[in-house]
């Protein structure tokens, strides 16, 4: 009897995986194992979390100290809004420690994103559009911001070079953004994937903020050309 629940518990989960996979497409099935497969996948589901990507921040974050209590941060792509979750944790934008300084936290998306507790969005807004940057001014304390987050890619088109391209493109809009919002000294994530033009935005990263470093958190699938710039200690180019 000892054997029977567990076991009962697995032929569940097998019928409710042969009925997910039923009608679907070979491409599909190969994605859907792996995200049931997936450790954050699972973790993000018990935590709470609106997609796996948290703990790509979580870990960053962790071990570089950017997110504190009372930060103003900006989060570019934000839908579904998981790092957004985490930013509000780790800013204190709910007010959720009355000890602690409370933060702000603005996430931006040309797709709309559902509410959350702490967290202003700015959906179906373009994060390029001088409308949505004069929004952020309004709504950031002082018009500023500690650090720019950025999780957005374009919409996979097949082509790898192409899509590359058009990511680097996004991420040098931030460079824009960045002298409009940042504060002297502040903090700009953004993800990338790996190609021909990565030392350009490197160059481009490096003139603008001290310190640019390549981060590839445990998170990131191995098999994936994604990788994170992180650029520290923001200093306000000269005109």
């Amino acid at each position: 009897m000892w054997c029977f629940f567990p076991r009962r518990r697995y032929i569940h989960s097998t019928l409710s995986l042969m009925k997910k996979l039923k009608g679907k497409s070979v491409a599909e099935q190969r994605w859907l194992m792996r995200q049931l497969r997936d450790p954050y996948v699972k973790a993000s589901h018990a935590q709470n979390f609106r997609c796996r990507s948290a703990f790509k921040l979580l870990e960053i974050d962790d071990q570089f100290r950017l997110l504190q209590p009372g930060y103003s941060v900006v989060d570019c792509g934000a839908a579904p809004g998981a790092w957004s979750q985490v930013a509000v944790q780790r800013v204190n934008s709910s007010g959720t420690d009355a000890e602690l300084p409370r933060g702000t936290v603005v996430g931006i998306d040309i797709l709309n994103v559902p509410p959350l507790e702490g967290a202003h969005f700015l959906s179906c807004h373009d994060v390029t559009d001088p409308a949505t940057h004069a929004k952020l001014l309004e709504l950031l304390p002082g018009g500023r911001a500690h650090v720019i987050l950025s999780d957005m890619a374009p919409n996979a088109s097949g082509f790898r070079e192409m899509d590359h391209d058009k990511l680097i493109v996004m991420c040098l809009s931030l460079i824009d953004l960045a002298e409009k919002i940042l504060q002297p000294g502040g903090s700009l994530v953004c993800k990338y994937w790996d190609g021909i033009f990565v030392q350009k935005l490197q160059k481009k990263l490096l003139s603008v903020f001290s310190s640019v470093r390549t981060l590839k958190p445990n998170a990131s699938r191995k098999d994936s050309a994604e990788r994170f710039f992180l650029a520290r200690m923001y200093r306000k180019p000269v005109k």
